[in-house]
């Protein structure tokens, strides 16, 4: 036998031995991914069962990180990734892209995505906002949220009043329900509360660009707000440092009669209160004007990742064909028009304040002063303001060197 035959025929067994065996003593692949949930007791264990089914040459290593209003995720997430001991994927937002572009820690995805049948059944609009500045996609979208005002509708019925829909309504509303132990608004004045800030603030006048933060209605707009507590007393004595768990206890136990958060809290909201409890956009300014937090949650593949092929299966079976099962875990909104079309999971009422939101919704800057406002600036200026420590425009001129210099 001549030695290029016996080549031949010994390569095409050794083949067929492989393809033989069964998938289990093949060569696996374990990718590392890391996730959050509001709800720590929500699992994708199942999820991920699923997906190895169909991919047994795949072993998906879910980590659950503690949220901890972003920073303790992300603190984690940094430390790892600069350490060289990071995930694979993870759930990241739009506010930490800048920052980790900035540490080289992304692969960009473009090429990848460009060969995904599931890419057309994201909107465009979708992939234009999860662009990052160098025309890049680093991010596979994967579900989102837009904030909005819970409101106590049995506590509104008592006091005869109606969601407010401008910021002097919010502030009568919220004067006319504190009473007896119950205040108007739940505050939240710790980790994550840029997003309740914000509808009030960015809402009315201020912005990111340099001088944006201490123009007179930037600094009128924010003394309002800190007011809230201050001088109206319409929130708990908490406020300094509540964070998400703390104001919708407040909120489900009747201790504030409005709070401030998303569709993802709304079937546990709808749970535990009923027809109590329902939802409309945050109010605007006199002008009509208004801001509101798109919340986006996308999955990144790091640099380090060693498999990004398989990386990207995993991804894309979170937002293609196992979206419909995160969002239920999550409790936000599909980012793919089939399943929007199919979300028998949140009331419609919820829905419905969502997508009334988004003419006004935006996000936060491109920026990778971006992290340090969300974890550092924001909260720790907030806090010293509502305690009195500094003025609520010394609150402002910080996030104005923070961004500007």
């Amino acid at each position: 036998m001549e030695r290029r035959t016996f080549v031949k025929l010994t390569g095409a067994a050794a083949l067929a031995g492989a393809l033989a065996r069964p998938a289990a003593a093949q060569q696996q692949t374990t990718i590392t991914w890391w996730y959050h949930f509001d709800n720590p007791q929500a699992s994708p264990a199942d999820l991920v069962s699923q997906f190895e089914a169909k991919n047994p040459s795949i072993k998906i290593d879910a980590q659950n990180i503690p949220w901890g209003g972003g920073t303790d995720y992300y603190t984690r997430l940094f430390a790892a990734l600069v350490a060289g001991n990071g995930p694979d994927t993870a759930l990241v937002k739009l506010s930490n892209q800048a920052r980790l572009l900035e540490l080289q820690a992304l692969a960009p995805l473009d090429d990848m995505i460009a060969g995904w049948n599931g890419k057309s059944d994201i909107a465009d609009s979708i992939w234009t906002l999860n662009k990052a500045s160098d025309g890049k996609q680093y991010y596979l979208p994967a579900q989102y949220v837009v904030i909005y005002l819970y409101y106590r509708a049995d506590l509104f019925k008592a006091a005869g009043v109606e969601p407010p829909k401008t910021f002097d309504e919010f502030r009568s509303v919220a004067k006319a329900v504190t009473k007896g132990g119950v205040f108007g608004f739940g505050m939240r004045g710790g980790a994550g509360g840029y997003d309740n800030w914000g509808p009030f603030v960015l809402g009315g006048g201020a912005n990111f660009s340099k001088g944006g933060m201490v123009s007179d209605a930037a600094l009128k707009a924010n003394r309002d707000y800190v007011g809230f507590f201050t001088t109206d007393k319409i929130v708990p004595p908490s406020a300094p440092t509540d964070g998400f768990q703390q104001i919708i206890a407040n909120f489900k136990a009747g201790r504030s009669a409005m709070a401030i958060h998303h569709v993802g809290s709304s079937v546990d909201m709808d749970k535990a209160l009923g027809d109590k409890v329902s939802a409309v956009p945050v109010p605007r300014g006199a002008d009509g004007k208004g801001w509101t937090l798109y919340g986006d949650e996308s999955n990144a593949i790091f640099s380090a990742a060693k498999d990004k092929a398989a990386a990207f299966k995993w991804i894309t079976y979170l937002s293609g064909e196992g979206n419909a099962e995160l969002v239920k875990l999550s409790g936000q909104l599909s980012v793919t028009t089939s399943g929007a079309k199919q979300d028998t999971l949140h009331p419609a009422r919820f829905v419905q304040a969502s997508t009334d939101s988004l003419p006004i919704a935006g996000v936060l800057p491109d920026s990778s002063k971006t992290a340090d406002f969300v974890s550092t600036v924001w909260p720790t200026n907030m806090q010293q303001a509502l305690l009195g420590q500094i003025t609520p425009d010394q609150m402002m001129q910080a996030i104005d060197k923070q961004f500007n210099g």
